[in-house]
Formats: C-alpha cells, structure tokens, sequence
C-alpha cells in the first residue's frame, strides 16, 4: 500500500473520488515565485524617505521603571522621534480581547514595570537603522530590580512573587471560578484502587522558538484619505488590524493592512506586536516607518512555544485495559496571557488522548512567569499533551509486557464510544492507523491486532456517561492563601453528578447575514445532514473491517423564510451603561467612518523585486 493511498475499504463514505488535487503531485502555484526570487514580501515594497525604528528594551526578567530619560537620545544624529509609552493612545491590550476572552494585561510599551527580559521600554525613529540603534544605546532607563519567578509550579505556588497585577495568582481565572480547567468523568480514585498496576510519569517540555528565516516585520505609511498603509507578514491579517485599531484607539477604516507572503510563521507571527507599532510611528512622524526585529530580538522576544510540563497516572489491569486516568498540566504562558488561555481549552479537549477510559480526571493551568510570553507553534495547545500521552502510553505497555501498538489497539476509541467531554467519538480510526503503521515499519503485531477495526466494539455500554464525582476545589485565590495544597485533581470530591447526565449543549450561532451562509452547490462540498447522495461505485467488504453505514439523508426542508439582517445601530446610539467599580470595562471598538475606496501613499516608490 502506498502512502497516499486511502483506505477505501474502510473509509469508502468519507468522501466523493471527484476531487482534483489530493494525492497529486500538484506545483504549488506560488513556486515560480520562490525559486526565481520573485515573490514579493513585506519588505519588498519601497517607500521614500523610510525611517527606521529600533526599540529600546529591558535587561532584567522583573523590575520598576524608576527613571527614563531620553533627552541624549533624541539630540542624536537623524532621530525623528523617541517614542514612550505616553505615545500610545489605549497602552494595554490581550490578543483574545477581540473576541471578549480574557482582561487586557499586556502594555504594548511598559510604563511601570517590565516583566521579561527584552520588553520594550522606549522606540526610536531615525533616518537609518544605524542611527536609530546608536539612539537607542543613549537612552537612559533606572530600574528597581525585583524578584522573579521561572518555574511554572513556584508560580501559582503560595508566596511566589505577582508577576502581573491583572492576574494576582499567576494564573487565568477559568469560568470566573478555578485558577485551573478541569475534566471530570467516572470516578478515578475507586478506579485507581482495584486497578492491578498504577502508572506515574512527568514529561517536560522546553519553549521553542519557531526560528523563521524572515523575522516578524512591518512597514507603515501614510496614505490619502487620513489613512494608513501597513505591509506586514503577519498569519492573521485581520486579527493584527483589529489589535492595531484598539492600541491606536482609531476607527479600524483608517487602517489599510496589505499581508501576503510570509517567510516562515509557524504560528510565530500571529501576535499583533509590530504591525501596532509600526503604524504607531507612521502616525507620530508623518513618514513610512520600518519596524523589524533583528535574529537577535526575533529569538529572544519573538513569542516562543510555551514550555509545558504534564504528570500522568494511570489505573492499569493486566491485560492491558487502562480505566482511569490522571492528569495534571502547567502551561508556561509568560508575562502576559496573550493566545495562551486558549491553548489550555485545546489540549483539554485532546484529553484523555485518542483512547477509549471510563475514568478520567486532569487540572491544566495557565501560569502566568517572568518569561517571553508565549504563542502559537504548529499543534498549538495539542501537541505537547499528545507527545507526553504518547510516552506514558510506551511505559505503561512496558509495565504490563504488553506490545505498545496492541496496547493502543486495545483501548483506542472506536465509532460510538463516549469521551471524557461527553461526546460520543465518531470517524475515528487510530486502531488502522497503527495496523497500516505496523505493517510499513515490520514491526510484529498478533492476528487479533490486526483483525480489529474501529467500526466494531464501540458504542453499548462504552457509550453510557458514569455517575462522575466532583469538587471545587483550586477556586480564584485559594492557592495563593495556602488554602489549596495539591495542584492535581482533588481527592475529596464534594458532590456527584447522576449517571447519564450530558451538561449544556452547545449550538452555533446563526449567520448574521444571508451573503454569509454558504452555498453546498458553489462550494461543491456535501455539508451533514443536508447534503444530497451521490451514489458510489460498490465496494467490496473486507471480512475484518466492515464499511461505514451511509451518511442519512435529511428530509427535504420547509421553504425557507427570508433572512432579515440585524438592525445597525449608528455611532449615536446610547453609550452603554459604566461598568460597575472594579470591573474592567471591555474594549468597544471605535464606528467605522465611511471614506473613500484606499489611496496610495505618496511615499510609494515601487518594488525591490521585479
């Protein structure tokens, strides 16, 4: 079997054989480009005039701004402008506060104190890099060293120092209840007891530093039309305008972002940093302003992996069966928040791992340390958990001298099981996964292996929902006070959820406009259970692996009712009601403002590539 090849015998219904490109060797249409160094990047594109902005950054994990002086600085040689933190319109933002999660913690120019080393104090603008750097080593910043903290569990541990005042724990505040996310599913003490062996195991990760070879880089300039152009090699266009409109405090229709061909990302160049400031210095000066980071900075600033640290236990029976399993993980976010609180609902949703366990129980923190904030990096939030999974998996099989691909063959999920989240898992296929990967690596598995399939076994009583213990234990500044003394799943659970129960449903949200509903005939996609049959070609059985049930056919639906668009509410509108004392208000974002279609800027002089 080749490795691109499908398993049709298994999989015949996962999808039409009319698609035109998968398992082809298709040209990437953007390759000509590359290979004959034609592509354009973001600092392709010339501007007249361009200044330089360099950033004058912290030398210590903790401290207070005492002092900063920055008078020599802009007596320089072709200094424009020393850029502080009183220059910046709205100085605190989170990454996910466009979407209403987390509290704005993060300055994007530090004011009172830095919090890791490399935070930026101070920018200068001048005519030429070297002038600008020259600039930056004349500023004069006194510091009030203060204690750090590093490790993620001396961080949310009683007495370690406040790293960031807007989390005073070290950690997220999860449902506006637990310093921590918790699974609870069955009950993993009973389990642990009558189980023949218990497995326990720590595995940690280091942060990564994603290393493109194009650092994070932006070039802004004024456009007609009080307007401002932003060429960047950001993954998430939208995401750094919106950031840049909320740090700017200015209608996002004044920002023109023009994105394109990024020189390695990895989930490295999602966080808004540059794009903000760029255009921030586009606004003071006037003039294009060039902000990139040097290697140096991209991998000492440049937002990293997070290192992770995970302890497992496992309930073993001796033939294999796991039945209760244990987790606790530290998701090491940094300074700030920033993507991070979102990594800990991922990797919480890929536990217990692709593996059918009727006990399960985890807490999984967002520790908040004096280091780089942390980002996304390929597998964000998952791929951690599932390699350290993966490694307890191979010493459990070695505890029980058992064949760790049929050890995984043995408990992996199959069509109808329930997961600890309480969804029944569907599609799955992880035992022909290491049934095909035992046969490309020679590696021995028995008859009965290799006879098993995903499609038989689920569901039944692997479908039912225990009776689950629960507690409440790790709530919002309890560990600070002493009060909480383990950082793994409580052993005294305080109350107990009936058998069966499934919790809240969650629903999407309906379309706000009709032009955004799409269309399954335009897209040529099915789409669930409004999709409309296509019949395949017969497919042969195998004895040991039975095709899926076809996909059913939903009846043919009512006519449809015509779509109304929400009512706009015009900038006029009532200001909405102050938030109480204490409370942060959320960021609103400022009306969009009609102006006329986008104007080059003046400064525009063409293209480095051609």
């Amino acid at each position: 079997m080749s490795s691109i090849e499908f398993r049709k015998d298994l999989f015949a219904d996962e999808r039409d054989d009319n698609l035109k490109e998968i398992g082809k060797p298709t040209i990437r249409q953007d390759i000509l480009g590359h290979v004959t160094g034609r592509t354009p990047y973001y600092d392709d594109h010339l501007f007249d005039g361009l200044l330089h902005m360099r950033a004058v950054r912290s030398p210590h994990h903790n401290a207070q701004i005492v002092s900063l002086d920055i008078s020599a600085a802009e007596k320089m040689p072709g200094v424009r402008k020393v850029a502080t933190a009183k220059d910046v319109p709205r100085n605190l933002n989170t990454l996910l506060s466009l979407i209403n999660f987390g509290r704005d913690d993060e300055p994007l120019c530090a004011h009172d104190f830095v919090r890791y080393v490399g935070e930026a104090v101070a920018w200068v603008i001048a005519d030429t890099e070297r002038q600008a750097r020259d600039a930056v080593a004349k500023v004069r910043v006194t510091y009030n060293v203060l204690p750090h903290v590093l490790d993620v569990e001396e961080a949310i541990a009683s007495g370690a120092p406040v790293v960031n005042d807007i989390y005073p724990n070290n950690s997220f505040d999860y449902h506006a209840k637990y310093d921590h996310q918790k699974i609870r599913f069955g009950d993993v003490n009973a389990a642990f007891a009558k189980a023949d062996h218990v497995i326990e195991a720590e595995y940690q990760m280091s942060p990564i530093e994603q290393a493109p070879i194009e650092t994070c880089g932006a070039i802004a300039a004024p456009e007609t039309n009080d307007r401002f152009v932003c060429y960047t090699n950001t993954q998430a266009l939208f995401f750094s305008l919106g950031t840049t409109a909320k740090l700017l405090d200015i209608a996002s229709s004044r920002l023109h972002f023009i994105g394109g061909t990024a020189g390695g990302g990895f989930g490295g160049k999602v966080d808004s940093i540059v794009e903000p400031t760029a255009v921030l210095g586009a606004m003071l000066t006037g003039k294009p302003v060039k902000f990139a980071w040097d290697r140096e900075e991209e991998m000492q600033v440049g937002a990293p992996r997070g290192g992770e640290r995970w302890r497992i236990k496992d309930g073993v029976m001796n033939d294999g069966t796991i039945i209760a399993r244990e987790l606790t993980g530290f998701f090491d976010c940094g300074a700030y928040m920033r993507l991070s609180p979102y990594a800990i609902i991922k990797c919480s949703g890929h536990i217990p791992g692709p593996y059918s366990i009727p006990n399960v129980s985890s807490n999984v923190y967002c520790c908040i340390t004096n280091r780089t904030p942390a980002t996304a990096m390929r597998g964000f939030g998952i791929t951690a958990v599932d390699f350290s999974i993966e490694c307890h998996m191979d010493r459990v099989a070695e505890a029980v001298g058992m064949n760790p691909i049929e050890l995984r063959i043995k408990n992996a999920y199959r069509d109808g099981d329930m997961k600890a989240h309480r969804r029944k898992a569907k599609n799955t296929a992880l035992i022909e996964c290491c049934q095909v990967a035992a046969g490309k690596a020679g590696w021995a598995i028995s008859p009965e292996a290799a006879a098993q399939s995903s499609l038989v076994g689920g569901g039944g009583d692997r479908a039912l929902i225990p009776e689950t213990l629960i507690d409440e234990e790790g709530r919002i500044g309890e560990r600070r006070q002493g009060r909480v003394a383990s950082t793994s799943p409580s052993k005294n659970p305080t109350s107990r959820v009936a058998a069966g129960v499934h919790g809240e449903t969650k629903v999407g949200a309906p379309v706000q406009n009709s032009d955004m509903q799409i269309d399954a005939e335009r897209i040529g996609h099915k789409m669930g259970a409004t999709e409309v049959a296509v019949p395949n070609p017969p497919i042969a059985a195998t004895p040991t692996a039975p095709t899926r049930a076809p996909l059913p056919i939903a009846p043919p639906a009512a006519a449809a009712q015509p779509v109304i668009a929400p009512t706009y509410v015009p900038p006029s509108a009532p200001p909405a009601a102050p938030a109480p004392a204490g409370q942060q208000k959320p960021y609103e974002p400022k009306p969009y403002s009609s102006s006329p279609r986008p104007g080059s800027s003046t400064f525009t002089s063409g293209y480095r590539r051609r």
